[in-house]
């Protein structure tokens, strides 16, 4: 993993170092081309006081980049509903893409900072995979995180968090994330 100037995240090397030596061999696949990774973590927030108020979405899409590390896409309604006093191209929501570095060191961060600052937290369920191997789950508040100043915030936002893996296979996408860190249900 190439990088500008910057180091290797702590969890990418890992990752390489440990993660795939144990799927290979809990999995007994041939060649590490097969072993299953990370290929990107979106991070939604849907907004809805933003067609309303423009300084709220602006200071959570400021939030949201202190997050993530990247500036969020601010998404518009496609179409027009009455029932919900919503037009087409108002600004519901912000969405963030992270692949690569950004992804590992946020990675990181949540399961080593953010997640253990939830207060009676134990753990996530691990029956949000999708069928396809992908896993998403949501964090209520984003004062979890430490970049965001809690004298700051306006709203506080939960946010929808999903990610990527590059198998089918729910079991191997679980065995992937317990193995960097995701912080299952005991049973």
């Amino acid at each position: 993993m190439k990088t500008q100037g910057a180091t290797i995240p702590k969890l990418y090397d890992k990752y390489r170092k440990e993660i795939v030596p144990a799927m290979m061999k809990r999995f007994n696949f041939k060649s590490v081309m097969q072993v299953p990774h990370l290929e990107k973590v979106v991070i939604n927030m849907g907004v809805k006081e933003g067609k309303d108020d423009i300084k709220i979405l602006d200071q959570i899409a400021v939030e949201l980049g202190l997050i993530s590390g990247q500036k969020p896409y601010v998404a518009k309604a496609k179409k027009s509903i009455s029932a919900f006093k919503l037009r087409e191209g108002s600004p519901i929501g912000l969405k963030v893409t992270l692949r690569r570095a950004r992804m590992y060191e946020f990675l990181e961060r949540l399961f080593n900072v953010a997640m253990p600052r939830i207060r009676d937290f134990r753990g996530y369920p691990d029956t949000s995979f999708d069928g396809n191997g992908n896993y998403t789950f949501g964090v209520q508040e984003q004062i979890i995180f430490p970049e965001v100043e809690f004298d700051k915030i306006k709203k506080t936002q939960g946010m929808d968090i999903t990610f990527v893996t590059s198998t089918s296979s729910d079991e191997e996408a679980k065995e992937l994330l317990l193995l960097l860190g995701m912080p299952f249900k005991k049973k």
